[in-house]
């Protein structure tokens, strides 16, 4: 992506939580930030092309936040980032990354953790990058044996225009507020982000990684199990990746009929949000073949071959990523 002088990143951070908060503070130290003009009334700093944004509150269900920041400074945001915190029944501390978006809702139906239901804002191309970083920065580091890291499948809002990502501590009270934690997300933000000097992690460029691979998974639980291997792997970049549970399937009374439900508008959704976010990449699936029902299966390679998307498995992907 070629950026003009008025392109910025923005980082938008939830001032009612303390993870989120955290990454903020560490950012803040670190660098020379400038307060500048309050954005809706809202706190606001910059550093290079980058913006911080605070809002009070949580940001689930603050929609268009990169229209109504161009819309108040001229500016024109081209990404997002979100510090978050990240809440799990299991209280398991950990780190993850994940796209947003609510593809498998009926498109009238009221998203209740926010965003446009129905759709997926576009993911950032930096996720698989950003993973095999983060992995980089706990190795050997005070809280390696703490935390797990995972991706997460594509979920909650809020609606945005622009490729984004979350940056999550999780997963309960006890850990929100470790700050060995944020400051490990804070690093990877501002490594990612060339705010070290260096060059930027999992930019893409439309010329520069033209027909490289894309994949949008599809299937397996909500820790995304087959996104976190296939993101390791050097070359191959990840777009949105969807759960079983969004995919929702109707069988069909008869043979030989489609089945209905909101899996096939999830799968359009996401895969066109990821072509978006991923100008001229080869844009491809990888299915948990366990995940489904045969007759889930077969609908899922249809539909795919109907819209000339490839369904590979991870040997054809690894192939790929060698290329």
């Amino acid at each position: 992506m070629t950026m003009s002088t008025n392109d910025i990143v923005l980082i938008i951070v939830s001032g009612g939580d303390i993870a989120s908060t955290n990454q903020a503070d560490f950012l803040l130290e670190k660098f020379a930030w400038k307060p500048i003009d309050r954005v809706e009334g809202l706190e606001a700093y910059s550093h290079q092309n980058i913006r911080m944004w605070i809002h009070p509150g949580g940001v689930l269900h603050e929609d268009d936040l990169d229209l109504r920041w161009e819309e108040a400074t001229g500016e024109r945001v081209v990404e997002a980032i979100f510090p978050s915190r990240h809440s799990a029944k299991s209280g398991n501390p950990s780190l993850t990354l994940h796209p947003i978006g609510v593809p498998q809702l009926d498109f009238d139906e009221v998203a209740p953790f926010g965003g446009k239901s129905g759709n997926s804002p576009p993911p950032s191309p930096r996720l698989a990058t950003w993973w095999r970083a983060m992995g980089g920065l706990v190795s050997g580091s005070i809280i390696e044996s703490e935390f797990d890291l995972s991706l997460e499948v594509t979920h909650h809002g809020p609606w945005i225009n622009v490729p984004s990502l979350f940056v999550e501590v999780g997963s309960t009270e006890k850990t929100w507020g470790h700050k060995g934690a944020a400051e490990i997300l804070a690093n990877l933000i501002a490594q990612g982000l060339g705010m070290n000097g260096g060059e930027e992690l999992g930019k893409w460029d439309s010329k520069l990684n033209s027909g490289e691979t894309v994949v949008v998974t599809l299937g397996g639980g909500h820790y995304a199990p087959r996104a976190n291997k296939l993101g390791s792997i050097e070359g191959l970049w990840i777009g949105h990746m969807l759960a079983t549970y969004a995919l929702p399937f109707n069988k069909p009374e008869s043979t030989g009929e489609q089945p209905t439900g909101n899996w096939k508008n999830s799968i359009n959704s996401a895969i066109n949000s990821t072509k978006q976010a991923f100008p001229n990449g080869n844009v491809v699936c990888s299915m948990d073949k366990k995940a489904f029902k045969g007759w889930q299966r077969q609908a899922i390679r249809e539909h795919l071959a109907t819209i000339n998307i490839p369904l590979l498995n991870t040997k054809a992907l690894v192939e790929l990523s060698n290329k």
